[in-house]
């Protein structure tokens, strides 16, 4: 919503209603909140060509972005498997920001230059994630409750 009558999403229908029909324009709306803008859409049909949900990863998918994401990064993957077990219900973005944390964390420990993340590190920066006072982080990373 925004300050007004109308919701955001209302204004940008009635924005779209008003270009012609051969326009070259695509819009790519995104969210998180689906059965919200539903009932917005539904008022409104024709509005929308296709609808895609993509769903949250599995776990092999968990660990094709955890590799991903880790690029070239030293790390210790002998806790992968534990990892990937506590991150079920997870987005791609709480995995690329465990890295990150655990990147930090192994940056902390070692203090000379050379990053390389161990099995700790990474262990930690996810009890650091899914510890009660981060509920806000794993709302805003998309991941559900411990």
């Amino acid at each position: 919503m925004h300050p007004g009558q109308h919701p955001l999403l209302f204004q940008l229908l009635n924005e779209m209603d008003g270009l012609a029909e051969d326009a070259d324009v695509v819009f790519l709306l995104t969210t998180n909140r689906a059965d919200l803008l539903e009932p917005a859409l539904a008022a409104r049909p024709g509005r929308v060509d296709q609808a895609v949900e993509l769903t949250l990863p599995d776990r092999e998918a968990r660990r094709a972005l955890f590799d991903l994401y880790r690029g070239d990064l030293a790390m210790d993957l002998s806790g992968l498997d534990e990892v990937l077990d506590r991150t079920d219900g997870v987005t791609a973005s709480f995995l690329r920001e465990l890295i990150r944390r655990a990147a930090l964390f192994a940056a902390d420990r070692t203090g000379d230059g050379a990053l390389d993340v161990s099995a700790a590190d990474l262990t930690a920066a996810l009890g650091e994630l899914l510890d009660t006072r981060n509920a806000m982080t794993r709302t805003l990373l998309g991941a559900g409750d411990p």
